[in-house]
């Protein structure tokens, strides 16, 4: 390969290895690309399966661990999730404190679209991907806990993370319609739950803890309405969400 074949050449020629290697052609959403700074879909031609004579692929991705039929929460978890060991420490520092389990639930869900979506503006998609299965309360909680992680709240000990100055700078400030929603939220009624999820958050991830997903079972049985259907099957205003997390390169 030529010395001055850029980066992004040199990972496209692997993508395309790759899905040779495959038996189905793969094609690569907008939102996918735009991760690498180039617009729309890639792979996306008619004429481009035919020249490959391959169909493009309309299942499970053959990369990825199959899911259930009907798959469940913890489902999820295990098959399409990553990270989670920050969302289960988080959970097990509310339990510890003897937190309602409410707080406790919203605490194991709060990163949930960072773990298995999307990062940019997750408390708001996180929240938008459980509403129909969770307690209103609890839905608001993860929603607000994006805007109010980034202000202090001395009065329960909160305090502007450390992690965030190395992160973003100490000159970082959020915008506006971050400051906008911490207004809104801090004179809510269920501000307090929101706020439990920054205070039990743990922004000093530690990789040696020892988690498990056990100790929540019963409290989200009791607390998350998992549709009989399985996730993505219950016609829910965002059943399409789950399907697309269960099969991201489904090509329509």
């Amino acid at each position: 390969m030529a010395e001055n074949t850029s980066l992004n050449e040199r990972a496209d020629v692997l993508e395309r290895k790759m899905s040779d290697e495959l038996d189905v052609l793969l094609s690569k959403s907008a939102l996918f690309n735009m991760a690498d700074g180039k617009l729309g879909a890639s792979n996306a031609g008619s004429d481009l399966a035919a020249r490959h004579g391959k169909y493009y692929l309309m299942a499970d991705d053959p990369r990825l661990p199959r899911m259930p039929a009907k798959p469940t929460l913890a489902d999820f978890f295990d098959y399409r999730a990553k990270g989670i060991n920050h969302l289960l420490q988080s959970a097990t520092h509310a339990l510890k404190a003897s937190m309602p389990e409410k707080t406790i639930l919203a605490c194991l869900l709060h990163d949930i679209s960072n773990a298995i979506f999307i990062k940019s503006d997750h408390g708001y998609w996180g929240a938008q991907l459980v509403e129909p299965y969770v307690d209103e309360e609890v839905c608001w909680a993860v929603r607000a806990h994006q805007a109010l992680r980034f202000f202090p709240d001395e009065s329960v000990g909160y305090s502007y993370p450390e992690m965030y100055v190395k992160n973003f700078g100490r000159d970082y400030v959020p915008d506006d319609y971050i400051k906008d929603a911490y207004q809104r939220a801090r004179n809510h009624k269920w501000y307090m739950t929101a706020r439990m999820i920054t205070v039990h958050d743990i922004y000093s991830f530690d990789p040696n803890a020892v988690v498990s997903w056990e100790p929540f079972t019963d409290i989200v049985g009791r607390n998350f309405r998992q549709p009989e259907e399985g996730l993505g099957f219950d016609n829910s205003p965002v059943s399409h969400m789950w399907r697309t997390i269960r099969r991201p390169t489904k090509y329509l």
